[in-house]
């Protein structure tokens, strides 16, 4: 274990991408350094909270490719931890039947030879109980997805990363960076180097780039995450194996809405818009729009008849979001010693293990196991901001 100043590679931002990259690294017996500017476990960005939905249903092959190794890491993690992450309940996935994003999806999920049950108007509510399917929808069912315990995993892949020898410092910001073949970072506490460095910083990830002359389009967002009461305990319940779902093009909005049975919260199940308002991370609680609550209002009164129609809790979460509702995963244009995680969009923490697999290997120089072009820095062409 490094107790000195001088590591193979130094990790900013300890959320679910950062932890992972750090325990991927140390598993390959590199001297790693995780850094955190809040003390952990935090709730300032978009790794906390107790449940993430995990599914393979996506409209694009690469992901639903990536997630099947991502299922055997988290397996992995929960044995190595001896915890439980992960709760299989089933997506259900409702859109408009003759829309192209229920089409995608379906023929992504059974050309990828994943298990799904496809749901008719008639047997529908034999499936899936105390749910309106609306007039023209779709539904099938992903079969293996189910929940992810958000906050456990944190804990326990970071727990796995200090066993190996890695080291965590939390409430120190990264104050300067200095790229060059060795990198020079400056925080709060004290001054480091490495030969590489991965930035996985969430909402903060613009304003560390600045030190290296980068500047990436990405959008930060406040979402409201909403929790609504059952009428009947228990009825949306996770005991009761009811599904997560997620409806990407509902009524009420293009935008989609998901949900993740009562489980945190007893008797509360958790429902949210998949989009939120632009906010400043450093002062996210200026942000007060409620606007989507009346879009959810209007969908629960008219789907889930067995919740009461009014948030019973309102927390929140940022979203780092790019043009394209796609990951940034890639090295530095300039500096091939600095990698970037970033922009995941509201849907990136059950790519965790496959994610810190990949940014390992990129900070190590080496080919990576997926093919990253749709997270390229190129993609964005002109949208990026380079003074090198």
């Amino acid at each position: 274990m490094s107790t000195g100043r001088d590591f193979d590679c130094i990790v900013i931002g300890a959320g679910v991408q950062g932890s992972f990259t750090a325990y991927q690294l140390a598993k390959k017996n590199h001297r790693t350094l995780l850094l955190e500017q809040f003390v952990l476990p935090h709730s300032r960005g978009s790794s906390h909270g107790q449940t993430r939905i995990i599914r393979k249903a996506y409209e694009e092959d690469f992901y639903t490719h990536m997630m099947s190794e991502c299922y055997e890491l988290w397996a992995q993690l929960e044995k190595e931890a001896g915890v439980k992450l992960y709760r299989q309940t089933g997506l259900l996935v409702t859109a408009p039947e003759k829309g192209q994003s229920f089409q995608l999806i379906k023929n992504t999920l059974q050309r990828n030879k994943v298990p799904i049950v496809l749901l008719t108007r008639n047997n529908f509510s034999q499936h899936v109980p105390n749910v309106r399917l609306s007039e023209g929808d779709g539904a099938l069912v992903d079969v293996t997805a189910g929940v992810l315990y958000a906050d456990r995993a944190l804990k326990a892949v970071q727990g796995q990363f200090q066993k190996l020898g890695g080291v965590i410092r939390d409430q120190e910001k990264v104050t300067d960076i200095k790229p060059g073949p060795v990198v020079t970072v400056t925080t709060s506490a004290g001054v480091y180097t490495a030969r590489s460095i991965v930035i996985t910083a969430g909402p903060w990830a613009n304003q560390l780039l600045e030190h290296t002359s980068l500047h990436l389009p990405l959008e930060v967002m406040k979402i409201n995450v909403c929790y609504w009461k059952e009428k009947v305990p228990g009825t949306y319940s996770v005991k009761q194996r009811f599904p997560c779902f997620v409806a990407p093009e509902s009524e009420e909005t293009k935008v989609h809405i998901y949900g993740l049975p009562s489980n945190e919260y007893p008797g509360l199940m958790k429902v949210c818009l998949h989009t939120g308002t632009k906010a400043d991370p450093d002062h996210r609680d200026q942000q007060t729009d409620r606007s989507d609550i009346a879009i959810l209002q209007r969908y629960v009164s008219r789907c889930l008849p067995g919740l009461v129609p009014e948030p019973a809790v309102v927390e929140s979460c940022l979203y780092t979001v790019t043009p394209d509702g796609h990951f940034v995963l890639d090295r530095h244009p300039s500096f091939k010693n600095v990698v970037i995680g970033a922009g995941f969009s509201g849907h990136g923490f059950k790519f965790g293990p496959i994610i810190g697999k990949v940014l390992s290997e990129l900070a190590l120089g080496e080919v990576p196991s997926y093919n990253l072009t749709p997270f390229s820095i190129t993609r964005f062409q002109g949208k990026t901001q380079s003074a090198l």
